[in-house]
């Protein structure tokens, strides 16, 4: 029943396919922002379009607020592809499954939790392979369909008996041998679907016992405990891109959450081995007590590559345009390889 669920999920009202955009020679980012932002709502503004051109952010993502119908979906990623003349342009979406889904108007994915593939892969290997399989495959035909070539996931936080729901059945488990090993099959999977994939969130957000939206979380275990647990999960894994959640650790740096802790992103680096891309949870959440601009400063002072902005309030997303960076050599250099993943 559950297969049939999976195998009729895409069982949408036909639309006719938009031809692919060519834009001809290959396209360069290097004078693109280091940013990342949403948009307010189902098609470009005006004002967006011009914010869009000037400040040429490195990517954008959507929510369910910019996602109505199949159709208006497709001809949104297409005008934002037109803007850069980039076929590749880089496109993200939450599509978690579960209770995060920003497809719930064309798909019901709320059965699809991490929780639900994780039991699964505990009870029964085989059945597990063949469900999430056929699972990342409809997403991501659905996301290419739409125009979309980025999801963030998998979600590697380990979960705990008393984890705020927050994260809850976000997370595939208690036990951080089966959240890792998922991980690496959902990247595998993804990748192998032509869509890229953002593990989050590093360092880890299973401890947090408060919401990052709405307080900052504090998690006062040694790092001794933090990476033989919850660090761990986030090791050898061959995503190119990785979301840092707003903590704090006292025990590792008191004055800085991990967005914004040089000690924080140099331990993922290094003890957690992660060589590609950070990009930060959005600044606009409350955990991040700043203001915008300093809150987008810190990010890259600390070591992140990428700010995220995501509420689509155009004045904040000015203030985050304006304190990014023009990408360096490093982001060029893996978002020549994120175009391979997704080509």
């Amino acid at each position: 029943m559950i297969l049939r669920t999976l195998l009729n999920m895409l069982k949408i009202k036909k639309t006719r396919k938009i031809k692919n955009i060519i834009f001809g020679n290959y396209y360069t980012m290097n004078n693109h922002r280091a940013f990342i932002c949403g948009i307010k709502g189902i098609k470009l503004l005006k004002s967006e379009i011009k914010f869009l051109k000037k400040y040429r952010p490195w990517g954008i993502i959507l929510f369910s607020r910019n996602i109505k119908s199949i159709k208006q979906t497709q001809n949104l990623t297409k005008s934002i592809k037109i803007i850069f003349k980039n076929e590749n342009y880089p496109i993200l979406i939450d599509e978690e499954g579960g209770k995060i889904s920003r497809l719930k108007n064309f798909i019901d994915s709320s059965i699809f939790s991490a929780k639900f593939f994780g039991d699964m892969y505990k009870k029964d290997r085989k059945k597990f392979n063949v469900y999430f399989k056929v699972y990342v495959k409809q997403i991501s035909y659905l996301l290419r369909f739409l125009g979309i070539n980025t999801n963030t996931v998998p979600v590697l936080d380990l979960r705990r008996q008393n984890s705020h729901k927050v994260i809850s059945d976000r997370s595939y488990s208690t036990d951080k041998n089966v959240v890792s090993k998922i991980g690496d099959i959902c990247i595998d999977d993804f990748h192998n679907n032509k869509i890229a994939t953002i593990i989050k969130h590093i360092p880890g957000h299973g401890l947090a016992k408060v919401d990052s939206h709405k307080k900052l979380p504090v998690i006062n275990k040694n790092i001794n405990y933090l990476n033989k647990y919850d660090f761990k999960i986030f090791k050898n894994k061959k995503s190119l891109f990785a979301m840092t959640g707003h903590l704090l650790f006292p025990k590792i740096d008191k004055s800085h959450t991990s967005t914004h802790s040089r000690k924080i992103i140099k331990i993922i680096r290094t003890n957690i081995g992660f060589k590609n891309l950070i990009i930060t949870d959005d600044l606009s959440m409350k955990a991040l007590k700043y203001s915008i601009e300093f809150n987008t400063r810190q990010s890259f002072k600390a070591g992140c590559n990428l700010a995220l902005h995501c509420n689509g309030n155009l004045k904040e997303m000015l203030k985050v345009a304006m304190n990014s960076p023009k990408i360096n050599k490093f982001v060029l250099k893996k978002t020549s390889q994120f175009n391979n993943i997704i080509s």
